[in-house]
């Protein structure tokens, strides 16, 4: 079985850490997000992922480059221009000659979903398409869906005001096709599938959903990037990984508390970290003091640092004391 992984985004919310490195391949406790992901594909059944890339090929193929991930073959589809989500799903599937029932993921989320649940669920009901939905506390937030109690979509609420639906659940950007849905999509035409192929298919009464209660996190932000890497130290999922990795130094005096620190990464004595992330190559000198940060370049000595985001080539003078700032700025990056 084929999947069709979306990794064409530029990464905007996450800058300045995706300046550098394309989203799906930043880690989440030291594992690539994409190989989370694309191991979580194999437990399904999916013999091959075909990566619909949009631009920035280049790292992708530097970072596999046998063309295996997690055990998976690897196709690579790059995009000619940007297509939007259906535009992309359509040429990617194409492009690896995909001819039954495959499977569809957005590369911004880390879940737990059974997708050979999905795919079963997909199969028993004889639909053209199946959403999975995961439940959310504001539905006020985001595009909500409502299904029959037959696993039908009935339609789509684009961020409701209150009263307006009873829905809680939302797209959660996994998704079971088949072929057939690609003659919806034109060739090489920029087109939305949530926008334009979803709804059509609601109205002929040909997509289904499946709600699950599953863990699912959209890791496109930087708090929400940051909580992935922290929950899969801290016993929040099943699954709990290493929080230090290989070839990291940390001085014996310094503290570290519910944080990750990458491969190749240096902490200085005296320095205190909590619920941070410290990306592999970052260094950080001594008596620094990190709290709910992102750290991707340098930061120097008695720096203190509070709700940051550092890029790949910051530094972090001595001394400075900087709360909620991404440096370098994404908005004055042309």
């Amino acid at each position: 079985m084929h999947a069709v992984v979306l990794v064409g985004g530029f990464g905007t919310r996450l800058r300045p850490l995706t300046l550098s490195t394309p989203k799906p391949l930043l880690p989440i406790a030291n594992v690539r997000q994409l190989e989370h992901l694309i191991a979580n594909l194999g437990t399904a059944g999916v013999t091959e992922v075909v990566l619909a890339i949009g631009f920035k090929p280049e790292p992708f193929f530097e970072a596999f480059p046998e063309g295996v991930c997690a055990g998976i073959k690897l196709h690579y589809a790059v995009e000619p221009e940007p297509l939007d989500t259906a535009g992309a799903i359509a040429f990617a599937a194409r492009h690896a000659g995909v001819n039954e029932t495959f499977v569809v993921m957005n590369g911004d989320i880390m879940c737990d979903v059974d997708i050979a649940e999905l795919v079963k669920f997909h199969k028993a009901r004889g639909a053209e398409g199946t959403l999975h939905l995961t439940p959310v506390e504001d539905p006020s937030q985001y595009g909500v869906v409502e299904v029959n109690e037959d696993g039908w979509v009935q339609r789509f609420v684009e961020k409701p005001a209150p009263g307006e639906t009873d829905s809680r659940v939302i797209n959660a950007g996994t998704y079971v096709l088949e072929p057939s849905v690609l003659d919806r999509m034109p060739v090489n035409q920029k087109l939305s599938i949530e926008r334009v192929v979803f709804p059509a298919m609601v109205a002929e009464g040909v997509l289904a959903a499946m709600p699950t209660n599953d863990y699912w996190i959209d890791t496109g932000r930087p708090d929400t990037y940051l909580q992935s890497n922290l929950d899969l130290i801290d016993g929040t999922r099943s699954l709990i990984l290493s929080s230090v990795g290989i070839n990291s130094v940390i001085a014996p005096s310094a503290s570290i508390t519910h944080s990750v620190i990458g491969e190749n990464a240096v902490i200085g004595e005296g320095c205190v970290v909590i619920d941070s992330v410290v990306l592999p190559g970052a260094t950080v000198g001594k008596r620094v003091r990190l709290e709910r940060s992102l750290v991707m370049g340098q930061v120097e000595d008695d720096a203190s640092l509070t709700d940051c985001v550092i890029g790949e080539h910051a530094v972090i003078a001595v001394g400075a004391e900087l709360i909620a700032q991404r440096v370098p700025n994404p908005d004055e990056i042309k």
